[in-house]
């Protein structure tokens, strides 16, 4: 009886010129981390380091080992810091811990307690980052569409 060969899992690459880290089950709600990755998205990495020290956010300290995660993969693969820059940074639900609270006449009330996933991509200034979003908008798009000049006034 021959059996199957065995399936390979490839390592999920985003780009040969991002490099990423990934967080995830932090225990803190998705919302509240976007708060601090809306502050940091786009910026360089240095600024982005500057801003989560001083920021007085629960947010700011697991971010900021994550993004420096992230710089320490671009420079173990010969990258620069000074030219790198917050490409992505996105916060998603994890799954959420379920806790009871006890009310009247013997019920219970049901407590969320929430967590995130959080990936953090850099890459260089001069290299563009097409998102699936922004790809999807530019084939909508028509390719040339020209302005009407304004009629002439007699």
């Amino acid at each position: 009886m021959a059996t199957a060969p065995k399936k390979v899992k490839k390592p999920a690459v985003v780009a040969p010129e991002l490099y990423s880290a990934t967080l995830r089950h932090l225990r803190i709600s998705s919302r509240k981390v976007r708060l601090v990755a809306n502050l940091i998205r786009g910026k360089a990495v240095l600024e982005a380091q500057n801003i989560l020290t001083h920021l007085a956010k629960g947010s700011t300290g697991p971010l900021r080992k994550l993004l420096d995660s992230a710089v320490a993969n671009a420079k173990q693969a010969g990258e620069k810091v000074e030219g790198l820059h917050i490409a992505k940074i996105t916060a998603d639900m994890a799954p959420r811990l379920e806790r009871y609270r006890p009310r009247a006449m013997g019920r219970a009330a049901l407590i969320l307690k929430h967590a995130s996933h959080i990936t953090l991509s850099v890459a260089h200034r001069d290299i563009p980052v097409v998102t699936p979003v922004a790809k999807a908008k530019a084939e909508k798009q028509p390719a040339s569409v020209t302005p009407k000049a304004p009629a002439a006034k007699s």
